[in-house]
C-alpha cells in the first residue's frame, strides 16, 4: 500500500501541467552603497545641468527683449556649453564618471558658497555731511544763461574769474539742442525743447496761495497718503527727509530772482524718482537720449506741482522743485530721503535703476515721518572698483580715482565744465556714464538677482564687473536709433514745389 501511495504521488506530482506548477521565490539583490550614491550624484547633476541650461536661456531671451545682441549671443554659447559637463558626465559611461561629477559638484558648491558669503564692503564708512552749501550761480545750468555784454556776466566773471575761460570754451560751441551740434536732429531736438517748455510753463505752480484753514493728519498715515499719490501719479519711488541747511543753495542762480539768498524754512522734503526708459539710453548721446531727460524733468516736475498744490489746499506750505526752479539739490536730498547713494559720476545711484532717473522735490510744513537713511556701502564699493562710467566718458569729465577730501566731504567731483562742453559740441545731455553704469540695467528677474549677489558679497562684486564687461563690453556702443526716429528733413524748395504741383 504505501509502495502503491508513493507511486501515485510520484504519478500525480509529474502530471501537473507547467503551467500550474509552483514559481520560485523572487531573490531581490540589493545595491551596493556606491551604486545608490553613483545614482543620487548622477540626478543632482542632471538637475543643475538642466537649471544652469533654463537659466542660460532665460537670460538670452531677455536680453533679446533688451536689445542687448552682444548678451544674447554670450548667454546662448553659454546655453550650449556650460550644462554639458553636468548632464553628459552624469548620463555617459566612462571611467570614472561618479569620480567627475562628484568633484564637479564639489566645486559647484564652493563656487556659489564663496560668491554668497556676505563679505563686508571694503568701502570704509565715511561722514559724508556736507560741510558747505552750493552757490546755484556757480553751476554749469546758471553760467550758460549769462549773457555776453550784460552787466550780470560782467559782475559774475569779476568775482569768479577762473569760470571765464572755460565758459568762453562752451559759448564757442553750437550749444545745448542747437543747430550745428554733432547730433542734430530738427525732430528729436524739437521734441526735447517741446518737453522743456512744458516744464517751464510748470514753473507758475511751484508755489502759491497757502488754504487758512488747517486739516490735520497722523504724521504716519499722510506720509503713506503722499507717498502712495505719489507712486500713482508715476513716481518710481518716493522718500522724506527732514530739510538741512546744506540741502539748500546759498543764493538763486536762475530766474527773476537771480542774485537773492534763498528763503526757505520748511521743515521737511520730499523726494520722488522718475524712471527714465533704458531703450532710450542705451542711444546715448544721440538725440533719444535727450528726449527722454525732458519727458522725465517734465513727468517729475508734474507730480511734484501736484503734490504742493495738494499739500497747500491742506493748509501748509509747500513748494514744488523741479528743473530749471530749484532752491534745493535735489541728489543730495534724495540720497537723505533714503533713495540712494552718489556715486562716482556725480548723480544719485538708485538700488533697482541705478543713475537712470530724474528727481523732484517738494519741501514743506506738512507733518510728516522721515525715512531713516542706511547708506549703501556695496553702491560706494562698486564705484569704487567699477569705474566704467570714468572710462566712457567721451569729455573725460568723470574721476577715475578714489574719493577726494573736498569742502570736508570725501567724495568724488566731476569736471562740470569739460562735461558741459561736450554737451554743447555734441548737442544733448550726451548721457553716456548713464547708459554703461552695470546698475542702469533693467529691474527685472535676471538683473535684480544680479543686484541681490551686489549688495550681499564684496567677492560677488568683482565679478559682477568682470561680468558686464564680458556680456555688455567695457565701453558698449550706442545702440542704432528707433525706425520711426529715423527721418530725414526734406529741402524746403522741394516741399514748396511739391505743394505747389499738387
Amino acid at each position: 500500500m504505501n509502495g502503491l501511495s508513493e507511486i501515485w504521488s510520484v504519478s500525480a506530482a509529474s502530471a501537473v501541467p507547467e503551467a500550474y506548477s509552483i514559481p520560485h521565490r523572487a531573490v531581490i539583490v540589493p545595491l551596493s552603497e556606491g551604486t545608490l550614491l553613483a545614482g543620487t550624484i548622477s540626478s543632482i547633476s542632471v538637475a543643475i545641468g538642466i537649471v544652469l541650461l533654463l537659466l542660460l536661456v532665460y537670460g538670452a531671451i531677455q536680453s533679446h527683449r533688451e536689445g542687448e545682441s552682444r548678451a544674447a549671443t554670450v548667454f546662448w554659447l553659454l546655453a550650449v556649453s556650460l550644462p554639458l559637463p553636468y548632464i553628459l558626465g552624469a548620463l555617459l559611461e566612462f571611467d570614472n564618471a561618479t569620480a567627475f561629477s562628484t568633484i564637479l559638484l564639489v566645486l559647484s558648491v564652493v563656487a556659489v558658497a564663496v560668491l554668497a558669503w556676505p563679505l563686508r564692503s571694503s568701502a570704509k564708512l565715511v561722514d559724508d555731511t556736507p560741510t558747505s552749501r552750493i552757490d546755484e550761480r556757480d553751476i554749469m545750468f546758471a553760467r550758460k544763461l549769462l549773457e555776453v555784454g550784460t552787466e550780470r556776466f560782467e559782475q559774475y566773471y569779476r568775482e569768479n574769474p577762473q569760470n571765464l575761460e572755460p565758459d568762453d570754451r562752451f559759448r564757442a560751441e553750437p550749444g545745448l539742442l542747437k543747430k550745428g551740434s554733432s547730433s542734430y536732429s530738427p525732430f528729436s531736438f524739437s521734441a526735447a525743447n517741446a518737453s522743456f517748455a512744458a516744464v517751464r510753463r510748470l514753473h507758475e505752480l511751484i508755489d502759491g496761495a497757502v488754504a487758512s484753514e488747517q486739516i490735520a493728519a497722523e504724521p504716519r498715515a499722510m506720509t503713506a497718503f503722499v507717498k502712495k499719490w505719489a507712486q500713482k501719479l508715476g513716481a518710481r519711488a518716493v522718500g522724506v527727509t527732514h530739510l538741512q541747511d546744506y540741502h539748500k543753495y546759498t543764493t538763486v542762480g536762475r530766474g527773476d530772482d537771480y542774485g537773492s539768498q534763498v528763503q526757505l524754512d520748511h521743515s521737511f522734503a520730499i523726494a520722488v524718482t522718475v524712471e527714465m526708459d533704458k531703450n532710450m539710453i542705451d542711444r546715448a548721446p544721440f538725440g533719444p537720449v535727450v528726449m527722454e531727460s525732458a519727458q522725465q524733468y517734465l513727468v517729475s516736475g508734474t507730480i511734484a506741482v501736484q503734490l504742493a498744490e495738494c499739500i497747500r489746499a491742506l493748509g501748509y506750505a509747500a513748494r514744488a522743485h523741479i528743473d530749471g526752479n530749484y532752491r534745493v539739490v535735489c541728489p543730495l536730498v534724495a540720497r537723505d530721503a533714503g533713495l540712494g547713494e552718489i556715486g562716482r559720476m556725480g548723480l544719485l545711484m538708485t538700488p533697482d535703476l541705478g543713475p537712470r532717473v530724474r528727481i523732484a522735490v517738494v519741501t514743506t510744513d506738512l507733518p510728516l515721518v522721515a525715512d531713516e537713511r542706511y547708506p549703501e556701502r556695496s553702491m560706494i564699493d562698486f564705484c569704487v572698483e567699477c569705474k566704467k562710467c570714468a572710462e566712457a566718458c567721451p569729455g573725460d569729465a568723470i574721476p577715475s580715482g578714489d574719493r577726494e577730501t573736498i569742502d570736508g566731504v570725501k567724495r568724488w567731483q566731476i569736471d562740470q565744465e569739460e562735461c558741459y562742453i561736450l554737451w554743447s559740441k555734441i548737442g544733448t545731455d550726451c548721457g553716456r556714464c548713464v547708459k554703461v553704469c552695470p546698475y542702469s540695467h533693467p529691474d527685472n528677474l535676471l538683473h535684480s538677482l544680479v543686484r541681490r549677489g551686489v549688495r550681499n558679497s564684496a567677492l560677488f562684486r568683482k565679478l559682477a564687473i568682470k561680468l558686464d564687461d564680458v556680456f555688455y563690453g567695457r565701453i558698449p556702443p550706442p545702440l542704432d536709433l528707433p525706425q520711426w526716429m529715423k527721418l530725414e528733413p526734406k529741402d524746403q524748395h522741394m516741399v514748396d514745389d511739391t505743394e505747389k504741383a499738387v
